[in-house]
């Protein structure tokens, strides 16, 4: 049965078929609602109960708007930094990679939405680095006196190889992300799929329209070939200066970046854990389950005296009730319910959603008060997969009073957690039971089967359908059955007359008696073992992962000392965050050599080699970091914005070293090279990292991509700057190690570039 507003309606879901417009959608089903609404009998009103289409509309303007926001404050980045001449060649770089990408997605099949416009911005972010990298060369070789088409093809010859193995093993970093075979894998495709299109045109762009319109913008500096570069500002001097301690202290700059990531690893323990968030939609469903053998006409007495609550709440916008199954899949992450006449569900709209969680709090204290007796639970929408109750632990067995007995001791030690609420069990309790037992033999005396007697007990009890009468163009059945006084007591069904063969009736009571018992109106299995879970929800405030990793610990004390067969196994978000995160983990060793084998193409050296990855760890030092200051936790998405910050910290290590290889090719000893390329790259990845982090601001608020964009902001920021500093060490010291005499330390001469 379905009600919208407390009143009975027909519901009526209209699903969008594959490649469709919602959008499109949303607006041809509102006119041809406008003219069917006109020829409605009066009395008869259709009512918009859900409309995906403005949700949508409203999502991608956020996003949209976001979007913009992140593409001005980049564009603003870029003047400031490098100047009106170079910044504007680097603007010009982001509309025509985006005029690039987005006919590719059309072409992909990528719509917009939610996820892709996200990783649209965090692929913003990530393609002006190509760009700025090629400027930041054509201007320094400018400085030094070459044409404008040598600068050009300067930048071409020796950045487009590094470049490129950089965009590939960024874009390596995202293949967990991708090809993660799981149901969080499904959302995040599109991230993969985006990023890796956006980061390829922006290399395109950047090694072949780049260099042409520095030629036409680019001015050559006012000092003439040959003449001295100005004199480095402080910023590059105090680099150049702290970089010259770290190298003659290598081994202590060495032992201090392991100091520092192992101090990351140890507070890793204090980061909130998080699968994925709740929505930020005003919905909430709010789920009654009665006791099992509850008939569908008490939902639907449970549902009225709901609706009456609702319709004089003030926060209320609408809402739509289900009684005996749960709402149509009207949002993916849904967490859909069977159809059982004990269950109902109603889905409740706030006017606002900065009144949801009041709200919320009300609806709880409602039920729980008035409906005392039915297991009730007011939740808002998921992200993510769907998942249900937060807190889940299995009890699986042969025996169900064994089972019994075990969720019981569970339930108890769920309870006794401070963040646990509304522990409850999806089944436990047995209903009580009233079995007609035959005398078979008696019954076969009287020519009497099983089936006739149920027939005329069925007949009695539900009734029979005599005849039907017409109501305009509807057939309305016609039951006759015994009244509630003869079905409802036992001393009358005793007397009860089934007819037997001959034309002769004989009373129940003869042949049959009646005995009070017990069972279980429903029992769940899982590969046909029964399984009783205990449920229960989170206080607010409280994450459903600190939960469990305070009670695993007792939960695996019981489960240790259960018999054969019998077993608690963990369900709810932990079970399917393990899940997900499992089938990101399988797809790492893919990921890794994907990188190993791009990096050993363009380094062509398993020292060079090795001091790239060694850098990749100091990335979890800034994300650990930003987690912590800004309370964010790490989740799923977080997780895979880790893996994503790999390949940003390798393409910095692979430009940075092929940029040492470079000045010692050109005749510079080893510690001047280094010092040289590291002054030479602090700069544009310095910019680089600023873009990124002031790029993801837009998307750091937000319920989905903050902890994402966190762990991105935070780790690639601590990471440029340790790779400056750490990469540097570590190269002397494995160049010199490996025969290099050590060498005096270099002199403090920059060129600011």
């Amino acid at each position: 049965m379905f009600r919208v507003n407390g009143r009975p309606a027909i519901g009526l879901a209209i699903a969008m078929g594959a490649g469709g417009d919602i959008l499109a959608l949303g607006e041809n089903l509102r006119r041809e609602m406008q003219a069917i609404q006109a020829d409605l009998p009066i009395g008869i009103e259709p009512y918009l109960v859900a409309d995906q289409a403005q949700t949508v509309d409203t999502a991608i303007g956020e996003f949209t708007e976001s979007l913009w926001q992140a593409i001005l404050i980049i564009m603003a980045v870029s003047f400031v930094a490098l100047g009106v001449r170079a910044g504007a060649v680097v603007a010009l770089s982001i509309p025509l990679t985006l005029a690039i990408v987005f006919p590719l997605m059309l072409l992909a099949g990528i719509d917009l939405q939610r996820i892709s416009l996200g990783a649209l911005i965090i692929a913003l972010t990530l393609l002006v680095d190509d760009a700025m990298t090629t400027i930041d060369a054509m201007i320094r070789r400018l400085s030094l006196g070459d044409g404008k088409a040598q600068a050009a093809t300067f930048a071409y010859k020796t950045l487009a190889a590094p470049m490129l193995t950089g965009t590939l093993v960024t874009i390596a970093g995202f293949i967990p992300i991708g090809f993660a075979a799981s149901s969080a894998g499904e959302y995040t495709f599109s991230i993969f799929a985006v990023v890796g299109l956006a980061l390829v045109v922006s290399w395109l762009v950047a090694v072949l329209f780049a260099p042409l319109l520095g030629m036409a913008i680019l001015k050559a500096p006012k000092q003439a070939a040959g003449v001295a570069a100005a004199p480095p500002g402080a910023l590059l001097r105090g680099y150049a200066a702290f970089l010259t301690m770290a190298i003659r202290l290598r081994w202590v700059t060495i032992a201090v970046a392991i100091a520092a990531f192992l101090v990351s690893l140890y507070a890793l323990r204090f980061v909130p854990q998080q699968f994925f968030p709740s929505s930020d939609r005003p919905e909430l469903l709010v789920d009654l389950t009665l006791p099992q053998n509850a008939s569908i006409h008490a939902s639907l007495t449970a549902v009225e005296r709901l609706d009456a609550a609702l319709a004089k709440d003030p926060d209320v916008a609408h809402w739509s009730s289900y009684v005996g199954r749960g709402a149509i899949r009207f949002y993916l992450p849904l967490n859909a319910q069977l159809p059982n006449p004990f269950f109902a569900q109603a889905v409740v709209v706030a006017k606002d959603p900065e009144v949801r969680e009041a709200l919320q709090r009300r609806l709880e204290a409602l039920l729980a008060e008035q409906f005392p007796t039915a297991i009730a639970r007011v939740s808002p929408l998921e992200l993510g997969p769907p998942v249900g109750w937060p807190v889940q632990y299995r009890v699986v067995g042969p025996d169900i009073e064994t089972i019994r007995a075990v969720a019981l001791e569970v339930a108890q030690e769920v309870a006794a957690s401070a963040g646990t609420r509304n522990v409850s069990f999806d089944w436990i309790e047995p209903a009580r039971q009233l079995r007609v037992v035959v005398d078979q033999e008696q019954a076969r005396q009287l020519g009497l089967s099983s089936t006739a007697i149920a027939g005329t007990l069925n007949a009695a009890i539900t009734g029979t359908v005599i005849t039907q009468i017409r109501d305009d163009i509807y057939l309305v059945s016609v039951r006759a059955r015994a009244t509630a006084a003869e079905r409802l007591s036992l001393d009358t069904l005793e007397t009860m007359q089934v007819p037997i063969p001959g034309g002769r009736t004989v009373a129940l009571g003869q042949f049959a008696t009646f005995e009070h018992g017990q069972e279980y109106p429903l029992i769940w299995r899982r590969d046909r073992v029964a399984a009783l879970t205990v449920q229960a929800d989170v206080r607010p405030g409280v994450l459903p992962e600190t939960v469990v990793a305070e009670v695993t610990p007792r939960i695996a004390a019981i489960n240790a000392r259960l018999p054969a067969g019998t077993r608690i196994e963990i369900g709810g978000i932990a079970e399917e965050s393990a899940k997900s995160r499992d089938s990101v983990i399988a797809v790492v060793p893919v990921m890794i050599v994907v990188m190993l084998t791009v990096l050993m193409f363009q380094l062509q050296s398993f020292a060079r080699l090795a001091l790239v990855v060694a850098i990749l760890p100091l990335g979890l030092i800034g994300v650990v970091l930003a987690l912590l200051v800004f309370n964010r936790p790490l989740g799923f998405v977080a997780i895979l914005g880790i893996l994503a910050l790999l390949g940003m910290i390798a393409k910095n290590g692979v430009i940075l070293i092929v940029q040492i290889d470079q000045d010692r090719a050109d005749g510079m000893a080893l510690r001047d090279a280094v010092l040289a390329a590291a002054t030479s790259r602090l700069r544009p990845m310095m910019l680089t990292a600023l873009s990124t982090v002031l790029g993801l601001i837009p998307i750091a608020p937000t319920v989905f991509w903050g902890p994402m964009a966190f762990a991105i902001m935070g780790g690639l920021l601590v990471a440029t700057l340790l790779t400056l500093i750490v990469l540097p060490a570590l190269y002397v010291t494995v160049l010199e190690r490996r025969g290099a005499a050590p060498e005096p330390s270099p002199v403090l001469a920059v060129n600011e570039g």
